[in-house]
């Protein structure tokens, strides 16, 4: 994805998620609407509520009621940042998803969320922790997926500079 001219700013909105448990999933911390967004290919103003349950994540939003694995949300900053364990989870949950085959790597849409995340990095300190975090997670992604990450990458540093 190239950047466009828009100037980069930080949008606020409020929080549509919305936490129905006592008890806390663990990966809850990375349930964002851009990734729903993503996921399902709608806009912000789309989704209703997104509700997050002990195991999964209710999705209501404009064409859209569905329960999602916590595992199909990647992690993101200003969070801890995922465990071993959570590498399994997201592991069993990728083979999970096709029958067909047995699939090793996060969804393709991961790519994007990373990519457009690199291209919302208003500073390269948070673009370099963006860069750790793919280091981080690295098994996630093919060979290819991984260097049209690093492009990327690249590509915004140099924009910040």
């Amino acid at each position: 994805m190239v950047s466009s001219l828009k100037p980069r700013t930080l949008v606020i909105r409020a929080s549509k998620i919305v936490h129905k448990s006592l008890s806390i999933n663990s990966l809850a911390r990375f349930v964002t609407e851009e990734a729903i967004c993503l996921m399902f290919r709608i806009g912000f103003g789309d989704i209703h509520t997104i509700e997050c349950w002990r195991y999964v994540v209710y999705i209501h939003a404009k064409g859209v009621s569905r329960f999602v694995s916590y595992a199909d949300f990647p992690p993101i900053l200003g969070v801890e940042p995922p465990t071993p364990a959570e590498f399994v989870k997201w592991r069993r949950r990728w083979r999970k998803q096709h029958d067909y085959a047995y699939r090793k790597q996060a969804p393709e849409w991961w790519t994007e969320f990373f990519i457009n995340e690199f291209w919302q990095t208003i500073s390269e300190h948070n673009l370099q922790s963006w860069g750790e975090l793919i280091a981080l997670i690295k098994f996630a992604f093919t060979e290819e997926t991984l260097q049209e990450l690093r492009k990327s990458y690249r590509l915004e540093k140099s924009l910040l500079n």
